[in-house]
């Protein structure tokens, strides 16, 4: 049942700020952080898989957190979710820029995580249940942008700050936004909205979902360390055929299985999601180590360097949506996703004394690719669901796109583990990481190859075409 607690009436301004600020500082503190490693790594004295765990942390909390807290939202309200939140990310921030030691930095970032994956999970309902329809699209736009914009900033500005100011100032930066989102939420955002108010919550759902992502995830990064890990791997992927068959008997469920099963078009969007995330997340990570350690540049070149492939993405993304009202968007998605795979396979071949250059148009290819994929893949999705599967269909591609970072992550760390221990990257161990790089890059080439597979299993159906959003009341 569609709940809302009346209230004066809203700003959209407001309200399209406070949620453009939280989609901007997530993917921020993503990019940012990763040109910002090597410091980090430098300073803590931490290993390559270390800095690997910083990056997957983050990822690992969101993706854990990502569904429970979509639903929880509905259930006891978007807005209680949305702050709690913010408020979590904003003090985790806080703390990891004053951190002691690489265990506690791991240990906020996952908080920072937690807190991200709250305001995900809810921002984009809250913005639809306060613009109207008619206006809704232009409010879309604006958001989708400001996230571009946060992974497009978050190279060059943590370049600067980790030159001249250090790589604390990436963080301590990042706190006047966030208090003020806080701020505005708490006294100008008014009323609450719940989905499902009054439905109970699947509590035993979410535990095995996350027990056994998390079972999954740490059996695979120590794959190599015993048959230990070995079982946990296939304990966690047991655990989460267990979970499909738990949801799918729920009578209010974390995650609709109903439309994985019933609905190909669907399926095979978020499957694409998945892998395509998975195969092209790592990039930024293997590309900021080759760049600082590999190559000699500074932060603040490396992250200028860094930057080209999000801003294609940012100026190509709204053409690539508009062509996808005109012309089958599951086309234009695979067409994006087999330049990504180019891009990919390309990143196979570098060597130590590959030139920027080349590197350069590999981000641009590999920007062109995701900008040609992201916004048709939604329009797929979205337009293969009812209007009242909207807020599940874009709660669940979120999570596709988390747990594609995760286990792009998952296989770095693995594969850093096995070709450097846990040896720092530095200029004595740049031939054992450039061989790590490749490896990692002839791996994910073959999995995007999968994925442009999935991409074209669901061309046939007649839902893939263009489609009109119908107008519902929020």
């Amino acid at each position: 049942m569609q709940s809302y607690t009346p209230e004066p009436p809203l700003s959209p301004a407001v309200t399209i700020f406070v949620v453009s600020v939280i989609q901007f500082l997530t993917p921020f503190m993503m990019s940012a952080v990763g040109v910002a490693l090597p410091a980090i790594g430098h300073e803590f004295s931490a290993g390559a898989v270390q800095l690997g765990l910083v990056e997957m942390i983050y990822i690992l909390a969101v993706s854990l957190i990502m569904l429970p807290a979509g639903r929880m939202g509905d259930i006891h309200g978007r807005k209680k979710i949305f702050v709690s939140g913010s408020v979590l990310f904003t003090v985790a921030t806080l703390f990891l820029a004053m951190a002691p030691t690489i265990g506690a930095f791991i240990l906020c970032r996952f908080l920072q995580g937690a807190g991200a994956s709250m305001v995900t999970a809810t921002s984009v309902a809250i913005l639809s249940s306060v613009i109207p329809p008619s206006k809704r699209g232009k409010a879309m736009g604006i958001v989708v942008a400001a996230v571009y914009l946060g992974l497009s900033a978050g190279p060059t500005l943590a370049g600067f700050m980790v030159t001249h100011l250090g790589w604390r100032w990436v963080f301590f930066a990042a706190l006047p936004l966030e208090l003020a989102s806080l701020a505005l939420t708490v006294t100008r955002l008014k009323g609450e909205w719940k989905g499902a108010e009054g439905m109970p919550f699947d509590w035993t759902g979410s535990l095995i979902y996350m027990g056994s992502l998390f079972a999954m995830i740490f059996g695979a990064t120590h794959l190599n360390e015993g048959t230990i890990h070995a079982t946990l791997l296939a304990l966690g992927l047991g655990g989460m055929v267990g979970f499909l068959a738990w949801e799918a008997k729920s009578k209010s469920p974390i995650l609709n299985v109903r439309l994985l099963l019933e609905n190909r078009v669907f399926a095979m969007s978020n499957i694409a999601t998945l892998i395509n995330y998975a195969a092209s997340f790592g990039v930024t990570f293997f590309f900021s180590l080759y760049l600082q350690q590999v190559k000699g540049l500074s932060p603040q070149n490396a992250g200028l360097i860094l930057v080209t492939q999000p801003i294609l993405q940012a100026v190509l993304s709204p053409v690539s949506g508009r062509l996808s009202d005109t012309l089958p968007p599951a086309r234009i998605a695979t067409f994006g996703m087999g330049l990504c795979t180019v891009a990919l396979a390309l990143c196979a071949t570098i060597g130590m004394e590959t030139s920027i250059h080349f590197l350069m148009g590999i981000l641009a290819l590999l920007g062109i690719g995701f900008a040609l994929f992201s916004s048709p893949n939604m329009t797929s999705v979205m337009g293969s669901v009812t209007p009242k599967d909207y807020g599940i269909a874009s709660s669940l591609i979120a999570t596709m796109r988390t747990v594609g970072m995760l286990a792009a992550m998952t296989v770095i760390t693995f594969i850093l583990t096995l070709f450097m221990g846990k040896a720092p990257v530095t200029h004595e161990t740049a031939a054992a990481f450039v061989e790590a790089m490749r490896t990692g890059f002839l791996i994910f080439s073959g999995v995007s190859v999968v994925g442009i597979f999935c991409s074209m299993g669901r061309l046939e159906k007649k839902s893939d075409g263009p489609c009109m959003t119908p107008e519902v009341d929020a």
